[in-house]
């Protein structure tokens, strides 16, 4: 699950709110939608969450004063909100009451390179400063490439499969994404979701909130 702290206004450490969200996937590990719930500290009840979740995304001034943070951090803030102790995920999950639906498409058949050959997008809304930057790059392993646009590129054996991956930018620092293309082989499909959840828990620990996990072919 991933957590957010929402301030009252921008640069305000100081949580007025909390967001709880988890992704619900394909089985090729694609994104169909997201759950979650919102506390509100000054009604102090759990509500539906599918509007903020869509709005953080979306609105610049509205994810000034978002912070992700680990579940820890959410545990220790949700006693500050007046809501006592954080329920286990499992709990969690029975508080969601409105699934944010994802745009879903089936992939492109480029025609070309291997069938078992797969690409995807991890895409994600908001900035990444320096010091952000320099973590995500050595949490993704990514070797510089000179280009203005990706900021780097890796690539690794796992679970009998093969991967590369690149970070790179879109538009003028509003969003970026990690893109993965997976050359499947004999072993267990799991190893290319442990991938693609690491890589987005990557980013998402900077600050950039993920929007999608989409496949191009």
């Amino acid at each position: 699950m991933d957590y957010y702290l929402i301030s009252a206004t921008a640069g305000d450490r100081s949580p007025a709110g909390l967001l709880v969200e988890e992704f619900v996937l394909c089985d090729d590990y694609t994104a169909a939608g997201i759950d979650g719930a919102e506390w509100v500290a000054e009604i102090g009840a759990w509500s539906a969450s599918a509007e903020l979740s869509r709005a953080i995304r979306a609105d610049t001034a509205l994810r000034s004063r978002v912070m992700p943070v680990s579940r820890q951090e959410a545990v220790r803030a949700f006693k500050l909100l007046g809501g006592g102790g954080l329920p286990e995920e499992a709990g969690l999950r029975t508080l969601f009451q409105e699934r944010r639906p994802l745009p879903t498409t089936a992939p492109l058949n480029l025609g070309n390179g291997s069938a078992k050959a797969r690409r995807y997008r991890i895409l994600f809304a908001g900035e990444l400063g320096e010091t952000g930057l320099a973590n995500a790059s050595t949490a993704l392993r990514l070797e510089p490439t000179g280009d203005s646009r990706v900021v780097g590129t890796a690539s690794a054996n796992a679970g009998g499969h093969g991967f590369t991956w690149e970070l790179r930018r879109i538009g003028a620092g509003i969003a970026w994404c990690v893109d993965v293309t997976a050359r499947l082989g004999s072993g267990p499909i799991t190893a290319l979701g442990a991938l693609l959840h690491h890589h987005r828990q990557a980013v998402r620990e900077q600050g950039p909130i993920p929007v999608t996990v989409e496949r191009f072919a």
